[in-house]
């Protein structure tokens, strides 16, 4: 049984987060969690706390055993994008993107435990 969570609308990129993501993808769940607690990249965090969720939708909704769930899927999708600028000389303006990323984990844990 598959069970998701989403962190939407997080204030990072989405191209570093991927690189968080790619660490985690494939592990047991509680691995993932001390991975990530000793990752020092600010996307750290947010990742920890969408795969803390996950965890516990499963746990909480579907009663699954959190020892026995495995992160089987996690990518980041492009969010909405803020466009600022920034002045420069000669009265010119130099764009600046704020990019801000979808998160998704999905766990996999079996029912029958």
């Amino acid at each position: 049984m598959e069970v998701r969570a989403l962190a939407a609308n997080q204030p990072i990129s989405p191209r570093k987060v991927r690189l968080i993501l790619d660490r985690i993808r494939g592990l047991p769940a509680g691995e993932a969690v001390s991975v990530l607690e000793f990752l020092s990249q600010p996307s750290a965090k947010i990742v920890l706390k969408a795969v803390k969720s996950a965890v516990a939708n499963a746990e909480n909704n579907f009663n699954l055993n959190p020892d026995r769930l495995l992160v089987k899927r996690a990518f980041a999708d492009e969010a909405p994008t803020l466009k600022r600028f920034r002045a420069r000389s000669r009265g010119r303006a130099e764009p600046r993107m704020k990019r801000s990323a979808h998160i998704e984990i999905v766990v996999e844990g079996d029912e029958g435990f």
